[in-house]
């Protein structure tokens, strides 16, 4: 199962671009940090993900404030078919208010 959720703001956010077939794309970059618990000491952590947002959920996350704090449920896949880096595939996301972090 390939399946990732986290908490994390949209720091970066290109435009809305189609690809040949008439899809919305939306690529951005995401930030998390947190406090998570490892072998009983507690650990901070920071990551930045290249992340994206195909069909229908683009446009609502186009709309989405910069730096507002989401929830977000996708995916990892490689960036390209040749390429190494990963990329998150964005299938779902709510907003997140402070009384529920």
């Amino acid at each position: 199962m390939n399946q990732l959720q986290f908490i994390a703001l949209i720091a970066e956010r290109d435009a809305i671009r189609y690809t040949p077939a008439g899809m919305p794309i939306v690529n951005a970059v995401l930030q998390h940090r947190s406090q998570q618990m490892e072998a009983g000491i507690a650990r901070l952590t920071e990551f930045d993900v290249s992340a994206v947002a195909a069909g229908e959920i683009s446009g609502r996350f186009n709309q989405a404030p910069l730096a507002g704090l989401y929830q977000f449920t996708g995916f990892l896949n490689k960036k390209s078919r040749n390429s190494k880096s990963l990329v998150f595939h964005i299938i779902d996301f709510s907003a997140v208010t402070d009384s529920s972090i």
